[in-house]
């Protein structure tokens, strides 16, 4: 399994469940949570593969900034 961590731009519920619809039709997503109180509004995602440039395109395609964090 792998963390992956991103800093996005969703800042309300309403946004995050929105994304998270877009995330969880992907099938290598397992879990996913936004921590909304971060000032990167920070994405996790438990995933079974890295899909990086995926998942920031899919979230992109919807309008929200998303940009992978390094280690």
């Amino acid at each position: 399994m792998k963390i992956l961590v991103f800093k996005t731009d969703v800042s309300s519920r309403r946004k995050a469940k929105r994304a998270g619809d877009l995330l969880a039709a992907l099938p290598t997503v397992r879990k996913w949570n936004f921590d909304l109180d971060d000032c990167d509004k920070v994405l996790r995602i438990e995933a079974t593969k890295t899909e990086t440039r995926m998942i920031e395109s899919l979230l992109r395609a919807a309008g929200f900034v998303c940009e992978e964090l390094d280690d």
